[in-house]
């Protein structure tokens, strides 16, 4: 399939209404079966897309908000609805390996190595792009981050809607990314079009990042691919050192701004296995004393070492990387109604799913880390 620039709107397209002095939309939501979805409810969200609405969908990490990719007034769009800096680059998601050369001035042998082994999957490959690429989705630079997702929902959405997808996570601009439908429309209902359900995402954290174009591969944001998977395909990868800060230019969504926070402050608990328990018990003991609402993150080991006033949300067992990357951002989000003053969060193991899991919690955290 070859892609083409689809911008007519009719002015039936997209149903509103005046609320106080905003125009707020009227969110269609529909609810399919992951396995069995039904082709209607996909092909009239195709057509939004096509129209230049938004539509929030499914994929095996989050649910993404997705527009058509080649529409610069679109993605202008994604931006107002999620209120994300429009410096912050967006990636393109597509329905077979074959249309990344429309996008793509080239594509680097180490690019087409990580396709050829991980898509469709939870990998972004960073490409020069081509001209056709609005500067709205790389945020101005040159290069494009693009997706064959696994999701079978997300890929024939694409496929009908014949654009390329662009689209960041389904929520308000850094808010922790929704695995399910109802936290799309907790922040997006009344701002976007529509919300495609299909029960929670799989994996539960976003894409990994790499950037083909440098002379070795750089990681620009660890996922659902991890670390040790891109190293047994390429050998050498770099890791990019804005993962442990942030950058004066974003290279990759997720890497310049504060993502993923919860309402109150949190911070992380980062220290080897025997010392976190104890840690974790001194903040917590301090933070009570003081009269605070503490909500603590941890492993299923550490919850009951909590004191009773503390409310507890556990994202899996230590060392169970991938169940905790699953519940990781329901664990944020469920402490935003519980009216807590503060949050710790237990760090876990770099390997595996758990780099990813590390990244996200120290963006949630803005880098307050406790470390001694």
């Amino acid at each position: 399939m070859t892609f083409s620039v689809v911008t007519n709107r009719p002015p039936e397209s997209v149903e509103s209404v005046i609320n106080g002095d905003e125009l707020e939309l009227r969110t269609v939501y529909y609810k399919v079966d992951p396995v069995n979805p039904d082709r209607g409810v996909l092909t009239a969200a195709a057509q939004l897309l096509r129209q230049g609405g938004l539509v929030a969908f499914p994929t095996e990490t989050v649910y993404g908000l997705g527009a058509n990719g080649l529409d610069a007034r679109a993605v202008a769009g994604i931006f107002r609805a999620k209120g994300r800096p429009a410096d912050n680059p967006l990636i393109l998601h597509i329905d077979a390996p074959g249309q990344l050369a429309q996008l793509a001035a080239a594509v680097p042998a180490s690019a087409r190595a990580l396709i050829d082994r991980y898509w469709p999957g939870p990998l972004s490959v960073v490409v020069q792009r081509q001209p056709q690429v609005p500067d709205a989705v790389t945020g101005g630079l040159d290069t494009v981050a693009v997706r064959l997702p696994d999701s079978l929902i997300a890929r024939e959405l694409i496929r009908l809607a014949g654009v390329p997808v662009a689209a960041p996570s389904a929520n308000t601009s850094g808010r922790p990314s929704p695995t399910t439908a109802r936290a799309v429309e907790t922040d997006l209902a009344g701002r976007i079009d529509a919300i495609i359900d299909a029960g929670p995402c799989e994996i539960g954290v976003e894409s990994t990042v790499v950037d083909c174009t440098t002379p070795v591969p750089t990681l620009l944001r660890p996922g659902g691919i991890t670390y040790e998977m891109l190293l047994a395909v390429l050998g050498a990868v770099e890791i990019d050192p804005a993962l442990a800060g942030s950058p004066a230019v974003p290279r990759s969504p997720g890497m310049k701004y504060t993502h993923y926070a919860p309402a109150a402050p949190l911070f992380l608990i980062e220290t080897g296995p025997q010392h976190t328990a104890v840690l974790l018990l001194r903040e917590i003991t301090r933070a009570l004393a003081a009269g605070k609402t503490v909500g603590a993150i941890v492993s299923a080991e550490t919850a009951p070492v909590l004191p009773a006033p503390v409310i507890t949300a556990v994202y899996g067992p230590q060392g169970g990387a991938g169940v905790i990357a699953a519940n990781l951002y329901n664990a944020l989000r469920s402490f935003d109604h519980k009216g807590v003053d503060v949050i710790y969060a237990e760090g876990i193991a770099e390997q595996g799913l758990g780099l990813a899991v590390m990244n996200r919690l120290r963006k949630a955290s803005g880098y307050r880390i406790i470390r001694e």
